[in-house]
């Protein structure tokens, strides 16, 4: 079993005010694990509310420290080049392949009840994927997640909230 807690303790005690709060802690048992085919690789790959749309197929990854979108995303929003911001770097190197950028967008995404502006770099290149949430994403809700267990999990309120990961998608 493994417990992570971002910067709360999972028990605060207030003598004074004669109160107690209990707050969740953020962990993974074997139990989280039922549902998928184990052992396995997969990638972590959820289901998003991106711009007030279901999104399928968005990686999780924390490798990476840009939110990327992709052309299938781009254009199932039917954005327009009007829409973007310009990106302070005309090219990324991504998958060990310079890809120039079309831009940024800032775009709601919402992950159960928990909403966040999220900047997007819109790329044209191929991918399995319509975009990836990466840490700035992760920060931002407090989520933390594990692939072993095709889930990411965030407080909200006094409540653990979780994503479970599609291991189909993935595949």
């Amino acid at each position: 079993m493994s417990i992570v807690r971002p910067h709360v303790d999972d028990l605060t005690l207030d003598f004074k005010r004669g109160k107690m709060e209990v707050w969740p802690s953020l962990s993974f048992l074997d139990e989280d694990k039922v549902g998928t085919f184990q052992p396995h690789d997969d990638a972590l790959v959820v289901t998003l509310r991106i711009g007030g749309y279901d999104v399928r197929r968005v990686l999780v990854d924390q490798g990476s420290r840009v939110e990327i979108m992709y052309p299938d995303l781009y254009k199932g929003l039917k954005l327009k080049p009007k829409d973007l911001a310009n990106y302070d770097s005309p090219q990324l190197e991504f998958d060990r392949k310079t890809v120039v950028l079309k831009g940024q967008i800032r775009l709601p995404v919402q992950a159960g009840f928990e909403v966040v502006e999220v900047d997007f770099i819109v790329v044209d290149a191929y991918s399995p994927y319509t975009a990836i949430v990466a840490r700035l994403w992760l920060h931002a809700v407090g989520a933390v997640y594990l692939t072993l267990h095709l889930k990411v999990k965030y407080p909200f309120g006094y409540q653990v909230k979780e994503l479970v990961g599609i291991q189909s998608m993935a595949r």
